[in-house]
């Protein structure tokens, strides 16, 4: 016998019965009935029951004693109906079984480090042994739905006139956010490359080549702290179009979008998403990717307190910042411990503290009440609709403070309360005119709050020369999804004295231009086109997708939290041989 299968482990059913057929697989589980043994075989697609009978086969009965978990075998037998009573509804092949007439054992294995059909909570373990990890069905499933999504991506974009290009991974080291992982050369002695953050210069280089439209399943790589939904290498669908503004880049993205979740979930997403500015965003949500799936927003007092006898909300106002609450409906019966733990966010974040009233029992419970006019109280009740049981929390301070406070506090609240727990519902929506510039006091310099080559709005081109850069808006869109931000993108800058005064804006002399952005400044100056783009997180949409709580549980090899492969063992050290060819030198 020397094919390995005919049919795989999730193919076979009722209409297959009396066909003799060869099945190879991993022995799933064994089951010794007294002289018969069943074995549930499985390969990527399922399981198969397997019928070891000493009536149909001596020969095979016996070898079917030793085999043990993980075994690989190769089993031919006939497909025959199981008994009444004994089908398996859960299975696709659960009408059926196969009454094994041979068994080949292809390869033994050692008795795993955890059992294959179980959850394990040690996550360290299960990236040691990735390729026992991989073996388990809902892992497999998240890969096979990756592919699903990247074969849609790569579908769309051809039939949008797309090209996909594949961009460097060896590259310049340049300033754009996050730090680089540095590669030494050894026949440039002393120079390194730098492994792509995003391939943001060479697709934009791309753009004064004439190529259009691109797109890229990009590989990129960022030296930064690790998170759930974070890793040192990841992937983006990495796009790029000349000759086009932020609508049609965001029609593109929504026909993508609708595209993957109809063949991912089989479900339409409805379109257009809403759309909300940043400034809209910040007001209502207290974030820049807001989950809107439950309300409690952000409401401003302001008006109502500017005059009020409570010192704090009045001094807040006064100095030029703002007043906002939110209503946690429906939360008086908050514990001491959650509002201690919300106090302690509010300061995390920059707060001094935080107020609240609880309204029970008809009592509006809180020391702050008494300082309140009977004005300021009926304000309360008609801009924040209270009602019995509900709980009132406040921020005042400045307005980038008090967003930032009650954005958190608002998701916290929504997640002990569970309003966002049901997994089927689909919130998307665009984020669009984010600053172009945010001013960082620790540098005591500007930063570009997207990257440097965002595009400032045309009619607030006037206050970049004149100076006052924190009013200056960006052609610039995110893409969120339940709160999750899956994607974002700009118009771009094209002209080279334009992109040579956003660098100066950012503290870059002429001279560390010419240096760092030498390459992209001089294509700009041989007729680089309108052109913008976007890049979604694969990584990250998927694992939505999938409904995993990290981006690890949708990739074959990631690195675990500390930025370590525990599988290869690396970070590694090296031979001394080559570090000195290298030109390298480490020192303890």
């Amino acid at each position: 016998m020397t094919t390995y299968r005919t049919h795989h482990c999730n193919q076979l059913s009722a209409k297959h019965v009396g066909e003799t057929v060869t099945l190879s697989g991993w022995v799933h589980s064994r089951r010794d009935h007294g002289g018969v043994v069943f074995i549930d075989l499985r390969d990527r697609e399922g399981l198969t029951q397997v019928v070891f009978n000493p009536e149909i086969s001596e020969e095979a009965a016996a070898r079917a004693h030793h085999l043990k978990s993980e075994y690989v075998i190769r089993v031919s037998g006939y497909v025959k109906q199981r008994l009444e009573g004994t089908t398996n509804l859960r299975l696709a092949t659960g009408e059926i079984e196969i009454s094994a007439q041979e068994v080949t054992i292809l390869n033994a294995s050692e008795t795993p480090p955890f059992p294959i059909d179980e959850q394990i909570a040690n996550e360290d373990l299960r990236m040691q042994f990735r390729y026992l990890d991989l073996r388990r069905r809902d892992m497999l499933d998240n890969l096979k739905m990756r592919h699903r999504i990247v074969k849609t991506v790569r579908d769309y974009m051809d039939s949008q006139g797309f090209l996909e290009i594949e961009t460097p991974i060896l590259s310049k080291s340049t300033p754009e956010g996050a730090r680089d992982f540095l590669v030494p050369s050894r026949l440039a002695a002393g120079k390194f490359y730098a492994l792509p953050q995003a391939p943001q210069q060479y697709k934009q280089l791309l753009m004064v080549s004439g190529v259009e439209r691109y797109f890229q399943i990009a590989k990129c790589f960022r030296d930064e702290d690790l998170r759930a939904d974070r890793q040192p290498e990841f992937t983006q669908v990495d796009v790029e179009a000349s000759f086009v503004n932020q609508d049609e880049i965001i029609a593109w993205m929504e026909g993508l979008l609708f595209d993957i979740f109809k063949a991912a979930k089989g479900i339409s997403i409805p379109l257009p998403f809403p759309r909300l500015t940043y400034a809209d965003a910040m007001n209502r949500y207290g974030s820049d990717k807001p989950d809107t799936r439950f309300g409690m927003e952000l409401t401003d007092l302001g008006e109502s307190f500017k005059s009020s006898e409570f010192k704090v909300f009045k001094s807040a106002i006064e100095s030029g910042g703002v007043l906002k609450a939110i209503n946690a409906k429906q939360f008086a019966c908050i514990t001491t411990g959650q509002i201690e733990e919300l106090t302690q966010m509010a300061k995390q974040y920059g707060a001094k503290g935080l107020a609240f009233i609880k309204v029970e029992n008809g009592e509006w419970k809180s020391p702050i009440v008494k300082f309140f006019s009977e004005a300021e109280k009926k304000a309360l009740v008609e801009k924040l609709k209270i009602e019995e049981g509900d709980l009132i929390l406040f921020g005042a301070d400045k307005w980038e403070i008090v967003c930032e406070v009650l954005g958190r506090i608002r998701l916290r609240v929504a997640e002990i309360q569970k309003l966002a727990n049901d997994p089927d519902k689909l919130n998307f929506l665009w984020v669009v005119d984010f600053p172009l510039l945010a001013y960082s006091p620790e540098e005591s310099k500007w930063n570009a709050v997207h990257h440097p080559f965002t595009r400032p709005k045309t009619e607030d081109l006037p206050l970049l020369e004149k100076g006052e850069y924190g009013t200056v808006r960006a052609i610039a869109y995110d893409v969120v999804l339940n709160g999750v931000e899956i994607g974002g993108g700009s118009i771009r800058i094209h002209e080279s004295d334009l992109q040579a005064k956003m660098f100066s804006v950012l503290g870059v002399t002429q001279e560390q231009q010419q240096t760092l952005f030498g390459h992209i400044l001089k294509a700009f100056r041989f007729g680089a086109p309108p052109h913008g783009g976007i890049a979604l997180g694969l990584d990250r949409l998927v694992m939505l997708i999938c409904k995993a709580t990290s981006i690890r549980d949708v990739m074959a090899f990631p690195k675990n939290n500390r930025g370590q492969d525990l599988l290869t063992s690396s970070p590694s050290e090296v031979e001394l041989r080559q570090l000195r060819e290298l030109h390298i030198q480490v020192k303890s």
